[in-house]
């Protein structure tokens, strides 16, 4: 996720945060910078209410989930996606269902031209996480719950990995109900 969709992310979640609970879709995110800012957002929670005279009540901290968050992800989430994943599952912030993530995290800034007008790229950056080790690249990220969506269900437009999602965040808030404000 790079400056445009980090935009989108910020501008769509400042709404989104107002819901008892999220799903975050992570499939086919190619990666970028945001992956640490998305996850400190993600990583908040509520432990406080601003109430005003003239407004709706509204959370400290400000954008912080009031529920369960659940992801869902692909072999098509790579590099800053695989982190985000891995950032979700190490934390404790949401269940993971889908399929495991590609597993390609290693950053790469030095770019060198050959004298035949080839580029060559270096690896730079290597990634390791508590309880994955370096083991996220070259593996991915496995889902929490594992779902895949068969070839008949993609033509007929169902989507099993989010109807997965929904049935467990539905479940997450039986179980533990959203924060709510204080009654007046």
């Amino acid at each position: 996720m790079m400056a445009q969709g980090w935009a989108e992310f910020h501008r769509d979640l400042h709404t989104e945060f107002g819901r008892d609970g999220l799903i975050v879709d992570l499939r086919d995110n190619q990666g970028g910078d945001a992956a640490q800012p998305l996850v400190d957002k993600l990583a908040r929670r509520v432990i406080g209410w601003n109430l005003s005279r003239y407004e709706e009540p509204s959370t400290y901290p400000n954008e912080a989930p009031r529920g369960p968050v659940v992801a869902i992800a692909d072999g098509h989430a790579m590099s800053g996606g695989d982190i985000v994943t891995q950032a979700l599952k190490s934390y404790g912030i949401a269940t993971v269902v889908g399929t495991r993530t590609w597993g390609g995290t290693l950053g790469i800034d030095l770019k060198y031209t050959l004298v035949d007008g080839s580029l060559v790229l270096q690896p730079k950056y290597s990634w390791w996480f508590a309880g994955a080790g370096f083991g996220v690249e070259n593996h991915g990220v496995d889902p929490d719950v594992e779902v895949t969506v068969a070839p008949h269900d993609w033509a007929a437009g169902r989507d099993p990995q989010l109807d997965t999602a929904v049935r467990l965040a539905l479940r997450a808030l039986e179980q533990d109900p959203p924060a709510a404000p204080p009654a007046s």
